[in-house]
């Protein structure tokens, strides 16, 4: 059996209104992946190969993390999805505005997918791209036998365990709002398939005095 170790990026800016602002990671995202990277070595290391998307805020808390037994290999298709561009063609297309409370964010986020899957919007990929995008590389770093290493953003997890699970986009926009910042998430490669075997793990802040890194934005 193989397995994939999914990483979502530690807190970036959230307070930005683009994705250039939002693209790196704060102080607390920061200690996030030194956290992260501590406990994946006294626990999870080495592993046999590691990716990470292009972004900042992947190099940002790939680089904070440290040696995890392989070197970096970057791989754009692990990159987020057009969050930012994706909002404002859904509010030109129906005048909703962006959410600002978290009890907002999650009927925004559902019907952002949900218009995007019907193709009634668009950022800078369709959602059909970004999904056979995210299917690649699911296959090609999904191998038996072998355990691989992926620090990724928030909607690419979300898109893979949809893929796994067979979800629809609101159920899969739904997945995506507890996801929190440098949580890890696995999928067992075994013959007959992948089978999702964690998600949203924080281990590495289960301490009494990490409590307040555990953060979703």
């Amino acid at each position: 059996m193989g397995e994939l170790v999914l990483i979502r990026h530690g807190q970036a800016n959230s307070a930005a209104n683009d994705e250039a602002g939002y693209d790196r990671l704060s102080e607390l995202g920061h200690q996030q992946a030194r956290w992260l990277g501590d406990w994946l070595r006294t626990h999870e290391a080495p592993f046999d190969r590691v990716l990470m998307g292009s972004l900042r805020r992947h190099r940002e808390t790939a680089e904070a993390m440290g040696d995890m037994g392989a070197e970096r290999e970057v791989d754009a298709r692990l990159n987020e999805l057009d969050y930012f561009n994706l909002t404002a063609a859904h509010a030109a297309h129906t005048g909703a505005t962006r959410p600002h409370t978290p009890d907002e964010f999650v009927s925004h986020i559902r019907d952002v997918m949900e218009a995007w899957a019907r193709a009634e919007i668009q950022g800078e990929e369709s959602y059909a791209d970004f999904e056979a995008r995210v299917s690649e590389i699911l296959t090609i770093a999904a191998r038996p036998g072998r355990r691989v290493l992926c620090v990724t953003s928030g909607g690419v997890i979300g898109m893979m365990v949809r893929h796994i699970l067979d979800l629809d986009p609101a159920r899969m926009a739904h997945l995506l709002v507890p996801i929190r910042n440098a949580s890890i998430h696995r999928v067992a490669v075994l013959a007959q398939g992948h089978i999702l075997a964690g998600f949203n793990a924080t281990p590495h802040l289960d301490m009494p005095d990490r409590v307040h890194a555990r953060t979703e934005y």
